[in-house]
């Protein structure tokens, strides 16, 4: 990290608990943000994994006082898409892009081949760290993340909805699922903490099933 210090970075964004924490981290680091970059299902019309939408990205945009990226594409051409948007960031200035993921190779691996072919060098904060610790390090923060979305074949529906609480998981963690839900069994949207100028509010309207995933259905 030290070597990155004063560096320019484009954040993969999410909205979800991890990005955040990674993009909290660099920032304290002494790296500059400039950009985020958020992947948009141009099929389900909300965010890839978190579900959504893109009201609320922009809302979240805002608090945060950083532009975002939003790259609205489909599955066949989601890795075409991101590259471009990391290549576009480079051109605004970008020397890094910062990662949330924390110890799944597949996923670095990934990103570190985007980022070469960009001209960019990757950088995950998370990488190698406890997964418990890191939940608990978020919430510890002030940080505010509502599951958004659940794979019902991995972890009970009754915590969609729920406020990520120390509380909340530690029941998650007795469920039998991940604590971070590193693996997927949940995703987060962050709508206040240490980064955001203000709490973003927002309004669950219901829930909605697709296979075995369930997700909020919030604006």
């Amino acid at each position: 990290m030290n070597n990155l210090q004063g560096k320019k970075f484009v954040a993969s964004y999410s909205a979800g608990k991890d990005s955040v924490l990674a993009i909290y981290r660099a920032i304290k680091a002494g790296l500059l943000p400039i950009e985020l970059i958020t992947t948009y299902n141009t099929d389900s019309n909300r965010s890839w994994a978190h579900a959504i939408t893109e009201n609320l990205i922009q809302k979240a945009s805002a608090s945060l006082s950083l532009p975002v990226n939003l790259v609205k594409t489909s599955s066949a051409q989601y890795e075409k898409n991101f590259e471009t948007a990391l290549i576009n960031a480079k051109g605004r200035g970008a020397e890094v892009c910062i990662f949330g993921d924390i110890d799944i190779k597949e996923h670095r691996e990934w990103c570190s081949a985007r980022c070469h072919k960009a001209g960019l060098l990757q950088y995950s904060p998370l990488w190698k760290e406890s997964r418990k610790k890191l939940v608990y390090e978020f919430i510890d923060l002030g940080f505010l993340a509502l599951i958004t979305v659940i794979d019902t074949s991995r972890m009970p529906k009754d915590f969609l909805g729920k406020i990520l609480t120390i509380d909340i998981a530690r029941e998650i963690e007795k469920s039998g699922a991940d604590i971070c839900g590193e693996n997927g069994e949940y995703h987060t949207f962050v709508f206040d903490g240490p980064l955001f100028k203000n709490k973003i509010e927002f309004n669950v309207k219901g829930e909605v099933q697709r296979d075995n995933y369930v997700f909020l259905d919030i604006q």
